[in-house]
Formats: structure tokens, C-alpha cells, sequence
């Protein structure tokens, strides 16, 4: 059974070489939450008392500044990060898709990129080797594929980690926003193939500044704000809560009910 259940966990981060308060700003920028001065070892409180429990089908938006705990919450429910107290249990094979880079070697091929990348999501090597055909059709690199990563350009690495990617079969969807350095008409191609993604994966957390992307890949919202959950509810509550205003005035009814019944059948 595909669940992810979070009771009172905190995460928290000492730094024992903490002369300036300069450092002490540049790690939490990375982050988030609050410096604790108790202490005589500086803290920064990444995550503090986070309650969450998500089950097959949600399909959870993060939203917050840049600082406000997104991306370390995610990586607590990849498994990246483990509570300093409390407790975070994950049922399900997690893909923790944070950094398109991570996973890829560049002195070898694309093709070898391909199924180390793949491995890293935790797909066979047989699972990929039957998606190699499909990854090189999508990016469009050609003979580019059986040279070394080094040679490509920033847009080049940027569709080989989408196709691989959005290849892969994931119980549960960890995804943190880093969709550039594309051209627009590949944009569009590699937004498909994101959409079928997540419809095929079995629960989605997606962390994400773009209003258009949640609107149609999630249902739910987390406000995340200084480590702590300030809201949970329905994306349309959230949303309209944390940007003082609805962002869905101009959408479709269509599209609205979609939401509300979505919603309604995950209990958000």
C-alpha cells in the first residue's frame, strides 16, 4: 500500500563553525526555517513539528518562498533526510526527482547516462534498456548520444535528464521545480510527457512556483513557510491564501470541478 506518514518531525541542522552571522544566512537560504540561538552550536530549524499523512492518488502541491522548507521536506520524504525527532515513514518506491543533473557521469555516453540515471530513480537496468529507443527519439540529440556528457550543451543535458526522467514508472513522485535552459517548442513536448508522468505515478508531492503546473498536476496544497506547515487544504484554498488572492478566476468551470472533485475524493 503506497503511503507517506509524518508525525512530529523536525529536522535540524548544527553549525559548529558558525563565526559570522553571514554563514549562518547562506545555509539557511539553502534550508529554510529559523536559526536557533539557545544553543552555544548555532541550529537551523529546517523542519519543525511537520504532521503530514498522504495516501495513493493525492497529488500535493508545495507552495512558499524560496527558504521556506520545500525542498527539505521533500527530502525528508525521499529519505535524504531523516528526522532529528519524530518519525517519517514511506510506503512505496520512492523517485526523488530534485536535481536533473544528479546521477549522470560526464566523461561516458548519453546512452550509459541513460541507464545510470535510470538506476539512480530506482528502475531495473532491463527497464531501461527497453526505454533506450524511446529517450533518444524524445530528446532529438541524434549521434550527440554516443558521445561524452561533456560535450553537450546546458539545453543538451537538460533533455536527456527529461527523457529519462519522464520515463520512468514511480510509486511515488518526489518533484522538485528545475524544468529549464530549453527552447520553448521542447518545453512543451517534455510538459506532456511531465503530465503523463504524473499520471502514472501513484502519489505526487510537487514543490513548484509555477501557478499553471500545479493547476494541472495536483489537487491539494502545503503553504510552507519557515520550516513549519502553515496550511493544507484543497490547491485552491492554498493558493488563494498564500497569494492574497484566486488564482483560478480566469480558469475554466471545467476545469474548477475537476479540482473540487479531485479534492473531495482525496479528503484534502
Amino acid at each position: 500500500m503506497i503511503s507517506i506518514d509524518v508525525r512530529n518531525a523536525y529536522v535540524d541542522f548544527p553549525i559548529f563553525d558558525a563565526k559570522t552571522r553571514s554563514l549562518k544566512k547562506r545555509v539557511l537560504g539553502k534550508v529554510g526555517g529559523k536559526i536557533g540561538t539557545e544553543s552555544r552550536v548555532p541550529i537551523i530549524e529546517a523542519l519543525h513539528d511537520i504532521n503530514l499523512s498522504l495516501k495513493s492518488g493525492d497529488r500535493v502541491a508545495l507552495v512558499g518562498h524560496n527558504g521556506a522548507g520545500k525542498s527539505t521536506l521533500l527530502r525528508l520524504l525521499s529519505g535524504i533526510y531523516e528526522p532529528t525527532r519524530g518519525a517519517a515513514r514511506v510506503r512505496g518506491r520512492v523517485a526523488p526527482v530534485f536535481d536533473l543533473g544528479v546521477g549522470m557521469d560526464q566523461e561516458i555516453s548519453g546512452y550509459e547516462n541513460i541507464l545510470i540515471r535510470g538506476l539512480y530513480l530506482g528502475m531495473s537496468r532491463k527497464e531501461m534498456e527497453k526505454r533506450i529507443d524511446d529517450i533518444a527519439e524524445f530528446t532529438e540529440l541524434g549521434d550527440y548520444l554516443s558521445m561524452p556528457l561533456r560535450t553537450y550543451s546546458t539545453g543538451m543535458r537538460v533533455r536527456l535528464a527529461l527523457g529519462v526522467v519522464t520515463s520512468i514508472d514511480p510509486e511515488i513522485l518526489l518533484l522538485d521545480e528545475g524544468i529549464g535552459a530549453v527552447d520553448a517548442a521542447f518545453l512543451n513536448k517534455a510538459r506532456d510527457r511531465l503530465v503523463d508522468l504524473v499520471k502514472r505515478s501513484g502519489l505526487l508531492v510537487f514543490a513548484s512556483h509555477q501557478d499553471d503546473l500545479l493547476l494541472e498536476l495536483c489537487t491539494s496544497a502545503i503553504w510552507m513557510e519557515e520550516g513549519r506547515m502553515k496550511m493544507q487544504g484543497s490547491l485552491r484554498e492554498v493558493l488563494t491564501a498564500y497569494k492574497g488572492k484566486d488564482p483560478f478566476e480566469n480558469v475554466s468551470q471545467e476545469t474548477l470541478d475537476r479540482l473540487e472533485q479531485a479534492s473531495a475524493t482525496s479528503g484534502a
